[in-house]
């Protein structure tokens, strides 16, 4: 009898610890840290952090400290930056900057070319199997200043999209604090050059030796506003259409946790448009991208910190928290 019962009451406690862990770094999302890191970077001090310029810079300096001081493994040895350049012609001729090898190629042999020099912000928690990754990732840049505009000059980008930036911060932080090590290692990425073209997630995707070993990718852009004030609740959810089961871990999870959201569930058969995750989904990745939609603050410099959704940015932050936790741990989906 006592043979019967202890592999049972050892699998119980197994169970509840795996379960306690989870919850461990749920309980760690909250409003108040989502303040600070907004507050920061969407601020006058990093004059709207355009890519290549001096608060873009500030800013990555900002988001690296910050996951420094959590504990997160820089991915490039010892640096968490993963810098790269970005090249178009000189700008009477209207091409956007690119980092395909081609195209660098051929713009650099210019007689007048434009080069930008940008850093993606890369850590990781290793997982038990370390020969799988899943990645979660937001942009960090916005559109900077401009100095002719009559009144406010800067575009702070407190949705767009400081709100992304925060939600990575914060389940980077929570998976820490959870205790345990997930099955796949977890890769949180911040990245450069998204409002120019996709350039650091494409450069990403084009020099990581691991990229076949990805097994999904989350991203954020702009999840801290209201589309419709009558709808605060109110979330697009993209992801792969291949795997249904990405919707209902969302639903399921609403249920569980009673999370304050009201989702408009998107399948998408690849989802290659609007942000980062269509570095991901056109080589065949399977996304998750949280995304809330315009508002007559997009790409303007009234996108403030002051305008934000903040129950609903924790709201979206803790069901991320919950999708990555699922994509670091089961084994198929």
């Amino acid at each position: 009898m006592k043979k019967t019962i202890f592999p049972f009451l050892l699998f119980i406690s197994i169970s509840l610890f795996s379960q306690s862990a989870k919850e461990k770094g749920f309980a760690t999302i909250n409003k108040e840290s989502a303040k600070a890191y907004i507050g920061f970077l969407a601020s006058d001090a990093v004059e709207g952090r355009e890519a290549g310029r001096h608060g873009g810079r500030v800013a990555g300096e900002y988001v690296k400290s910050v996951l420094q001081d959590m504990g997160l493994k820089p991915l490039n040895e010892d640096s968490y930056f993963q810098p790269f350049e970005a090249y178009s012609p000189e700008r009477q001729k209207r091409v956007r900057f690119s980092v395909h090898p081609d195209s660098i190629q051929k713009y650099s042999q210019l007689p007048a070319h434009r080069k930008l020099e940008l850093r993606n912000v890369l850590g990781y928690i290793e997982g038990k199997n370390k020969n799988e990754y899943v990645v979660m990732g937001a942009h960090y840049d916005h559109l900077g200043m401009d100095e002719v505009l009559d009144g406010d000059k800067i575009y702070n980008g407190a949705d767009d999209n400081a709100s992304g930036v925060s939600a990575v911060l914060q389940i980077a932080k929570a998976f820490l604090a959870s205790g345990e090590k997930p099955e796949r290692t977890i890769l949180f990425a911040l990245w450069d050059g998204e409002e120019l073209g996709l350039l650091g997630s494409e450069y990403f995707m084009q020099t990581c030796p691991f990229a076949s070993d990805i097994k999904g990718y989350v991203n954020f852009d702009m999840i801290g506003r209201n589309n419709d004030e009558q709808k605060p609740k109110y979330v697009v959810y993209f992801y792969t259409e291949a795997h249904p089961q990405f919707g209902e871990w969302l639903k399921s999870d609403i249920k569980t946790y009673g999370l304050g959201l009201e989702p408009n569930y998107r399948p998408w058969d690849k989802p290659i448009g609007g942000s980062d995750n269509a570095s991901f989904a056109k080589r065949d990745v399977p996304v998750i991208w949280y995304h809330t939609d315009g508002h007559p603050d997009y790409h303007q410099p009234s996108d403030l910190a002051d305008k934000i959704n903040w129950d609903k940015l924790v709201e979206i932050t803790k069901a991320a928290y919950l999708n990555l936790w699922n994509l670091a741990n089961l084994k198929t989906y």
